[in-house]
């Protein structure tokens, strides 16, 4: 809705309008021509055949007497790379699919935050609310812990202001950056010992559950044969037939999805010295970053979990761990140590 609302601000032709001034036919026509709804920006966001691609099998029909188009699932789509020049890269793309599942809709007070959808709680890992008011200044914005409901949730209190986050979170991206820029060598092949590790239980943990379901599914596959050919003798009535036949595909269509999951995860593990590259590539784009943009944000960082506010030395101090983006957590005090241990050596 933001993007619509700049895009008519900014007066750009929306595209019934620019296929009327092409004379390509639109299939609608706007009695604005500036005016964009939020449902077309929607579909120019999720357009994979803007990567250079050709997608077929999006929708399908029952039957030649059912003609009602229903939307297949992506796992069941036939995707042909690289039929026509993209005009925007794979990992950009994949990027928007990411942040779009986040929530990123303005408080009341019509304000936003760059970290909303980022910020989870260390302890119990639910996402943490931004707050604020008409009345606040900027230094007053804050998250907190979701499940923290004044001392009667399920959490206790985790609490940050944003212009601390702010703070913290750039001074942390400016050292990763810094150290990967200077010594991109043995950060690489630290992170690829530590990533090899990390990748090799979880790609065994993937395939475990992949044979499960695998193996459910064709179960499930045996016994609808098994309540057709029951239903067919009369050992079944219809009423129970089609009863257990939708919960047998309700259980199919969801197994698919999880399964179609398991693999993407699978290979996205396999890749993980294309994503190190891609995480270097992406740290040398930055260098000297002096300001936190949203964009330098959502490219570096997939999650920050907020400690608890430590209070033992009589002064508080906060902490935050920052998972990035293609590598996960990266030990950058170790690293520095090191660092500071070869120097002295």
């Amino acid at each position: 809705m933001q993007i619509a609302k700049a895009l008519t601000a900014a007066k750009v032709p929306n595209p019934s309008a620019y296929k009327n001034a092409h004379g390509l036919s639109p299939r609608s026509f706007s009695s604005d021509p500036y005016h964009w709804n939020a449902n077309t920006v929607v579909h120019i966001l999720e357009r994979k055949e803007y990567t250079g691609c050709t997608v077929n099998f999006k929708t399908y029909t029952n039957s030649i007497w059912d003609k009602k188009q229903r939307d297949n699932p992506e796992e069941n789509w036939a995707v042909f790379e690289n039929t026509h020049p993209e005009i925007i890269n794979p990992e950009e793309f994949e990027k928007v699919q990411e942040i779009r599942k986040q929530r990123h809709r303005r408080t009341r007070t019509g304000k936003s935050s760059m970290f909303s959808g980022l910020v989870y709680c260390y302890d119990c890992g639910a996402k943490m609310r931004y707050c604020t008011t008409k009345d606040f200044e900027k230094r007053q914005d804050h998250f907190v812990c979701g499940n923290y409901k004044s001392n009667t949730g399920s959490c206790t209190i985790h609490f940050i202001r944003a212009v601390v986050l702010e703070q913290l979170v750039l001074t942390n991206m400016q050292i990763v950056i810094s150290y990967v820029t200077a010594h991109e060598n043995y950060f690489r092949r630290v992170m690829t010992e530590k990533m090899s590790l990390k990748s090799a239980e979880i790609i065994k943990s993937a395939k475990r559950k992949l044979a499960q379901k695998e193996k459910r599914l064709a179960e499930l596959d045996r016994l609808f044969i098994k309540i057709y050919e029951d239903n067919v003798s009369a050992k079944l009535s219809d009423e129970r037939f089609a009863m257990m036949s939708e919960q047998y595909e309700d259980e199919q269509a969801a197994l698919r999805k999880d399964i179609s999951e398991l693999e993407a995860e699978i290979a996205g593990q396999e890749r993980q010295s294309d994503n190190l590259e891609l995480f270097i590539k992406r740290a040398r784009k930055y260098e000297g970053l002096n300001e936190l943009t949203p964009y330098a944000l959502r490219e570096l960082v997939k999650a920050i979990y907020v400690e608890k506010p430590d209070k033992s030395c009589g002064k508080k101090k906060q902490k935050i761990r920052i998972q990035y983006d293609l590598v996960g957590f990266i030990p950058i005090n170790e690293l520095l140590q090191q660092e500071r241990q070869r120097e002295t050596a």
